[in-house]
């Protein structure tokens, strides 16, 4: 007899969807060359005027919760070629609250611009999960996980994923590599959930 794992304790996706920030400036000194033109002890104060572009402005209106001026403004940031695919991977994460059909598009748009885009891959993946299309769900975070290896998150709902296929032992394979990226204090509900995979391949 088959025994059915109830996954009802378990959140179908951990930590929703994923944004895109900002991007750190590069240095020399990330690539590992010295920077032998920028003198240590500057001889002058150098001010620099920074430009926010319109990816910027539009993240910086999300990030302070004006969600209608932050769609629009990242509808202008890809009318003005600025950063395609990360434009609309937000706008796709603005979307997904009222509209899951938009928000697919938007995150398919952000891959046809990238298609490595990561956190379209993870997004994507989420959205298809919650709709319960957990072939395209498996698929997406499988990329994720190609591209971003160290991305705990996407193994976890990769494992909750394969579990709801009744693919067990993929699913614990999964979540114990899991494990090996996850805090310490998140570990007790994971390993109750292990725990009830194994016996559901033994019972």
């Amino acid at each position: 007899m088959t025994k059915i794992v109830k996954l009802s304790n378990y959140p179908i996706t951990r930590l929703g969807l994923k944004r895109v920030r900002k991007r750190k400036r590069k240095t020399p000194e990330d690539y590992g060359q010295l920077n032998l033109f920028t003198p240590k002890v500057p001889s002058g104060r150098i001010i620099q005027l920074t430009s926010i572009n319109s990816f910027e402005e539009a993240l910086t209106l999300d990030e302070q919760g004006d969600l209608n001026g932050a769609r629009e403004a990242y509808k202008g940031a890809i009318q003005a070629g600025d950063r395609i695919a990360d434009t609309y991977c937000n706008l796709g994460i603005l979307e997904s609250q009222n509209n899951t059909i938009k928000a697919i598009d938007c995150f398919t748009r952000s891959l046809k611009s990238s298609p490595r885009h990561f956190q379209s891959h993870y997004n994507l993946a989420n959205l298809y999960s919650e709709e319960k299309n957990y072939a395209l769900a498996r698929l997406h975070y499988e990329i994720a996980i190609e591209i971003a290896a160290d991305f705990s998150n996407a193994y976890y709902n990769l494992g909750l994923v394969l579990a709801l296929m009744k693919n067990y032992s993929e699913a614990i394979r999964v979540l114990t590599k899991y494990k090996s990226l996850a805090p310490l204090d998140e570990l007790g509900k994971t390993n109750e959930l292990i725990g009830s995979l194994r016996r559901s391949l033994v019972e």
